[in-house]
């Protein structure tokens, strides 16, 4: 039996923190190919696919040395292209679903698939020659099963209010960490254990986030904080005041208080669904012409094309690193040698090893870079005032010779003066505005991701083990950073109606970009003899355009800033606050 949202709600750091562990070590688990890569070709999956004069020994019976080649590297490189296409590309259906269903059955669909995905993959391993064709279905219910989980744990900050964007960055953080799960497993498979005991045992507990979904996740989404009041109950004890509150929590006491007083809300004490209170009236006016706009508008829109050319770059970018990171270290070390020795080869096979560990570890900073980028897109937020809408409301009402209060008589209004920086706004202190305020965040948001980035694409180009520590860091915060900051700019600029179609559309279409990695891979092996630099370098030119994402945003800000200037507010503003009359 499902919970209900009361129920859900006191739930809440229960539901947060076992969803950033079952992220971290359930989600997007693919990305840490490089050691599921060098786990599978030990245990010789596609190694039938190399010549034979390459194996030292064929028997299946112990642990032997299989044979190697490039042709097993293009097949396993192929299906982590499949895997890693359907973690990305499937948000947009998974975003229509959870609209209808709610995150519930899809985080237990999402279970149920990593569950038979590791399964799979054991299973593959007990017969290679017949059985590696099972990888291809292994690795895609495993990107598949990693979005499912990821996606759902996306609609739990709504439960936060003003840290919604903080929890946001965890999750995301916790998704992006992910990539630890996959070296952490490699280490215990050197360590003896049998390939087929871990992947039996990771199923087995696969299951336990269907337990956990079942028992403590509502069947309805979880409201935004914009929809709802999380914080404030309706019940009469809750309408005292604190005579020490004051600034914002103030002005948001007062608002609540004049609500509740004015109109009969559900009651958390009545067990009824409805049981939070709603915002003000103002925010529910500025919802209203949110759903007027067409879906067309933002999907037409310039901010939303030119952030889909830089998600789709900086997407292929970092996948690209994930698939070729093997070969690319491998040539660090031969130098491209055509006929290398085995002593030359042994030595190959350690570094690689040793790096993809390495890689793997640093995994882990994604668990502070993303809740640091989403202390950028929250930068003075909470010093931001929305009234624009209210202020344009006031003079229309002077124009037509209206007094505000005039629609209803029993209703009073009682004018506080915008709070901006901790202090009264006056003639001297200009109001910030939140739209404004989050464009600006974004900017820097996408400059810094895009610097990061092209710093990564430097270190790529110089032929220098000790540097790919540097080169290990880069890609990890940009991994860390781009979906953060992207998931912010769609919600500072469209309609939170369109936002989960947007964010499912972008991550489609920067899936399909993605999808060029393997071509790319080819080409690599293929006619460059493994050698990187023209890719990197080609991806390196690539990455700059993605500094048009925020030139474009800096012309859109001004525009924005000059359309506030016209609608005639000044910096002595006060904001009305509807109260009972006598």
């Amino acid at each position: 039996m499902a919970p209900s949202l009361a129920r859900a709600y006191r739930r809440r750091w229960w539901m947060a923190g076992t969803a950033v562990l079952e992220n971290l070590f359930f989600s997007a688990v693919l990305l840490g190919w490089g050691s599921l890569l060098l786990m599978l070709k030990r245990e010789g999956v596609y190694s039938s696919l190399c010549p034979a004069e390459n194996a030292t020994n064929a028997t299946q019976a112990a642990r032997c040395q299989w044979p190697s080649c490039d042709q097993q590297d293009e097949m396993l490189n192929l299906g982590f292209t499949v895997g890693s296409f359907l973690l990305s590309a499937t948000t947009l259906p998974l975003g229509i679903l959870m609209d209808h269903f709610g995150p519930r059955p899809l985080r237990m669909v999402g279970s149920i698939c990593f569950a038979a995905s590791c399964a799979l993959m054991a299973v593959a391993t007990l017969d290679t020659e017949a059985l590696s064709p099972l990888i291809f279905l292994a690795l895609s219910l495993n990107g598949f099963a990693g979005i499912c989980l990821t996606f759902t744990s996306l609609t739990l900050p709504n439960m936060f209010g003003n840290l919604r964007s903080t929890f946001m960055a965890l999750m995301i953080g916790s998704y992006a960490s992910s990539a630890i799960t996959f070296p952490g497993i490699k280490l215990i498979y050197e360590a003896g254990v049998p390939f087929v005991v871990i992947m039996f045992t990771w199923s087995g507990l696969a299951c336990l986030i269907f337990l956990n979904c079942a028992l403590n996740w509502p069947s309805e989404p979880f409201p935004a904080p914009e929809e709802v009041d999380y914080t404030k109950k309706i019940k009469l004890a809750g309408l005292a005041l604190d005579h020490k509150v004051t600034g914002d929590r103030f002005y948001s006491h007062v608002t609540v208080v004049g609500q509740r007083l004015s109109q009969k809300a559900p009651s958390l004490d009545k067990g009824a669904d409805a049981f939070l209170a709603p915002q003000d009236r103002w925010g529910a006016s500025r919802s209203q012409p949110e759903k007027a706009v067409p879906f067309r508008k933002s999907l037409c829109s310039p901010i939303f094309l030119w952030s889909l050319l830089t998600m789709g770059i900086t997407q292929l970018r970092v996948i690209f690193y994930m698939a070729a990171m093997n070969k690319m270290l491998e040539f660090l070390v031969t130098g491209g040698q055509e006929h290398e020795t085995g002593e030359v080869r042994q030595k190959a096979a350690e570094t690689v090893g040793f790096y993809s560990s390495i890689f793997g570890a640093v995994q882990l900073l994604c668990l502070v870079t993303c809740p640091l980028i989403g202390y950028v897109m929250d930068w003075r937020i909470k010093d931001c005032v929305d009234a624009p809408a209210r202020g344009a409301t006031l003079r229309d009402a002077r124009r037509q010779g209206q007094d505000p209060g005039s629609q209803d008589r029993s209703r009073q209004w009682l004018c506080l003066p915008v709070l901006c920086e901790g202090r009264t706004a006056t003639k001297s202190t200009k109001p910030r505005y939140c739209k404004t305020q989050k464009l600006t965040n974004a900017i820097n948001a996408f400059t810094l991701t895009n610097l990061l980035l092209v710093g990564f694409g430097v270190t790529c180009l110089i032929d220098s083990l000790p540097l790919q520590f540097v080169t290990f860091i880069l890609h990890t915060m940009v991994r860390g950073f781009f979906h953060s900051a992207c998931g912010g700019l769609y919600a500072a600029v469209f309609p939170s109606s369109h936002f989960g179609t947007l964010t499912g559309l972008q991550s489609l279409i920067s899936a399909m970009f993605a999808l060029l990695q393997q071509p790319l891979f080819m080409a690599m092996v293929g006619p460059l003899h493994g050698k990187p630099f023209w890719v990197n370098l080609g991806l390196l030119v690539g990455s700059l355009l993605g500094f048009l994402l925020p030139a474009y945003l800096f012309c859109y800000r001004a525009r924005v800033q000059r359309e506030l200037a016209e609608l005639g507010l000044g910096p002595p503003m006060a904001l009305c606050v509807p109260k009972v009359g006598a």
